[in-house]
């Protein structure tokens, strides 16, 4: 047997759908929305931060500062990968100084991508307040960090990988589950 077929957990309309709830919620906890802004890290968080500054900005009847954050130098494993790390580049186009900052990626896992991504924002200002939105909480974390904002609690196991898809970049939107161990053929039979 190949590697086992990924399985779609979530798309279009429900995706949608729970990206309309965490920017009511994000609106509902804003002490201050004039002083949001929207962080996506790269890759995947870019795209959803995109999305949610279109509906606050809408609801709010104000734009909502969008930047992006790259976060590859700042991760405690890339001297650990086995291929050179791709910069994506960061784009704060705006003061973070207090700014209600709202960090955004589209899977949470073990912690250190918000961790890397906190130390990166700092060396950018002082934000009044960071908070993180994610569409997909996997759960097993290695650090003590969560998510304020988060479309769908998924479970997962740990071999698992969770892959979200953006019609913006991959024609669709989906939140695939797929396991990367793939299945050894019994040759005995």
């Amino acid at each position: 047997m190949g590697q086992d077929s990924p399985r779609i957990v979530k798309h279009g309309g429900e995706i949608e759908a729970a990206i309309g709830r965490i920017a009511t919620e994000i609106i509902e906890a804003a002490r201050e929305p004039r002083k949001l802004a929207l962080v996506g890290i790269h890759t995947g968080g870019v795209y959803l931060a995109r999305r949610l500054a279109a509906i606050l900005s809408e609801r709010l009847n104000a734009a909502i500062p969008v930047g992006t954050l790259d976060i590859t130098l700042y991760r405690d494993d890339w001297t650990r990968l086995h291929v050179h790390p791709v910069l994506k580049g960061t784009n704060l186009p705006f003061p973070i100084d207090d700014c209600q900052v709202i960090l955004v990626d589209d899977v949470l896992y073990t912690g250190r991508t918000i961790r890397a991504a906190l130390d990166a924002l700092i060396d950018y200002g002082r934000p009044r307040r960071v908070q993180v939105a994610v569409l997909v909480d996997r759960d097993h974390r290695e650090l003590p960090i969560c998510a304020q904002f988060v479309g769908f609690q998924v479970e997962t196991l740990a071999v698992e990988q969770v892959n979200v898809l953006f019609s913006e970049k991959d024609g669709s939107d989906q939140v695939l589950i797929e396991n990367p161990v793939s299945s050894k053929t019994d040759l005995s039979a």
